[in-house]
């Protein structure tokens, strides 16, 4: 039985994506290039992933268009993300170049 996901379902599967820094005290945090460009990279993935279920519904090799649709929310959901996270990076570098030393 497939169950239809909601607005709520798509957002925290992906913001299950970007997976939390410094969580495990064990383990090195990484510098804060690593963890951005790792996002990226995720969130470029749900796009390949959302670009290739549509294709495939397209041409009629899945016809499976809830999965489509879902897997192209989680896309777009965490590519807003990331604009905001770019947004904020942005105003804080504008900021601190404003200061006087």
């Amino acid at each position: 039985m497939n169950r239809v996901s909601t607005r709520s379902d798509v957002l925290q599967s992906a913001t299950q994506a970007i997976k939390p820094v410094g969580k495990d005290p064990g383990k090195p945090q990484g510098a804060f290039g690593d963890v951005l460009k790792q996002a990226v990279t995720e969130i470029s993935q749900l796009q390949n992933n959302a670009d290739k279920a549509i294709t495939s519904v397209q041409l009629g090799q899945s016809g499976n268009i809830h999965e489509a649709m879902i897997a192209l929310e989680k896309a777009d959901i965490s590519f807003r993300a990331m604009m905001q996270v770019r947004n904020k990076i942005l105003e804080a570098y504008q900021e601190v170049m404003r200061m006087q030393v």
